[in-house]
């Protein structure tokens, strides 16, 4: 692994820069196609991305090219390099998987590129690539360290039991999961998330994160989890998974989580199943002593879908300064307004300003693609700085600002 890249790499790289931009998701598609001929790599990825749309493709693509962009400056990649290394440590990979990537990459730059990629350009992208690998892999060894040492922390997969199962909603279902061995569990911070290893008789194995929706207590994690008409694992969730079942479960990562300590106040804005790590900040924010102003600001189509409503208004009624301002988009029949919702239609920045402190809080969203991309551009315009948006977005970054 080179410590420094080379100037001549450097410029190398830079010159790929337009072939990339053409031809990266042919490339990346090449790429995962000749992992995924490998059963050890493939058992590591959610294979719903890859056909939702081509998803990872693209967003692979786009960070290839992007740091192709930046190969002069890869300390701009400082935050991408967090969320990756968070999401391998949760996938529980380790450096021997990283020569499998290098060689089906570089094996498709060949093929998709041709004669145009000869020995010189592979030979650059291959110390690109370690480079960048260096940097991830020290950064997880850091994590997996700091995780294994932490009080009720472990590294790789744990057997947790399914304590309790709630139905949250008519598509929502609750898992409160405890350790198998009895013993405590790390301290997450709000807003990270659990990676699932799940084993379905006549499939093949797979892993999955899930958000978690409880403030940390060292007991017990909660997840709350959507039944996707297509999903594999959130169905086998839903109808198979029952309490006393046991699963295994990597400890908790993520970059997206509550900052402590602000003096801001925290807007918490969340739509459809987005609001699990919401949930997680707000019983956490709750259960301190001063309690920061908090406005909880959640969007759904109505209440047969609506997880965990009661729950919300339980936690902002027991402390001054904790408000909740729930929207449905078309209410049912059997909706009360002031009892099961707050507005009908949809959440928008104007409403944000008029009734939040918008242009002082910390603003913590989550929610499907099209609710991200309205809203932190619709933010970022109404004046909320970047330091003070915080969001997490599994795709290509070009989609939010489209």
């Amino acid at each position: 692994m080179s410590a420094i890249l080379s100037e001549q790499t450097k410029s190398i790289v830079r010159a790929t820069v337009p072939a990339l931009a053409a031809h990266g998701t042919d490339i990346t598609a090449v790429m995962y196609d000749r992992l995924f001929q490998k059963d050890e790599v493939k058992s590591l990825f959610n294979q719903s991305n890859q056909g939702e749309n081509g998803r990872q493709t693209k967003a692979l693509a786009h960070a290839i090219l992007v740091y192709a962009q930046n190969i002069d400056n890869p300390g701009v990649l400082a935050g991408a390099v967090e969320r990756i290394a968070q999401k391998h440590v949760g996938l529980h990979i380790q450096p021997h998987h990283y020569p499998h990537v290098a060689t089906a990459l570089l094996a498709a730059i060949k093929e998709v590129l041709g004669d145009v990629a000869t020995d010189e350009i592979l030979n650059a992208w291959g110390e690109a690539f370690w480079f960048l690998a260096g940097i991830l892999i020290g950064r997880e060894e850091q994590v997996y360290k700091e995780l294994n040492s932490a009080e009720g922390g472990w590294n790789g997969w744990r057997r947790f039991r399914v304590a309790e199962k709630r139905k949250e909603s008519d598509i929502i279902m609750s898992f409160v999961l405890e350790p198998d061995d009895g013993g405590s569990v790390v301290l997450h911070r709000p807003g990270q998330y659990l990676t699932f290893k799940v084993a379905i008789p006549g499939s093949d194995e797979h892993r999955r994160n899930y958000s978690i929706s409880s403030a940390p207590n060292g007991k017990t994690y909660r997840i709350s989890v959507k039944r996707e008409p297509l999903g594999l694992i959130s169905n086998h969730l839903h109808d198979a998974v029952c309490e006393g079942d046991v699963l295994d479960v990597a400890p908790p990562t993520g970059d997206f989580f509550l900052k402590e300590g602000t003096q801001r106040p925290v807007i918490l804005l969340s739509g459809g199943v987005g609001l699990t790590p919401m949930i997680s900040m707000l019983e956490a924010i709750a259960s301190t002593k001063d309690a920061a102003t908090v406005h909880y600001v959640h969007g759904t189509l109505d209440g047969r879908v609506h997880a965990m409503g009661e729950h919300v208004r339980k936690l902002t009624s027991r402390k001054s300064g904790l408000n909740s301002a729930i929207f449905y988009q078309a209410p049912h029949e059997t909706d009360e307004k002031g009892i099961h919702y707050d507005h009908e239609g949809y959440v928008t920045v104007d409403w944000l300003a008029e009734n939040t402190p918008l242009t002082e809080a910390d603003v913590y969203l989550c929610g499907p693609k099209p609710f991200l991309a309205m809203f932190v551009k619709g933010l970022a315009t109404a004046g909320v700085s970047s330091e003070r948006l915080h969001y997490e977005f599994f795709g290509p970054a070009d989609d939010l600002a489209a």
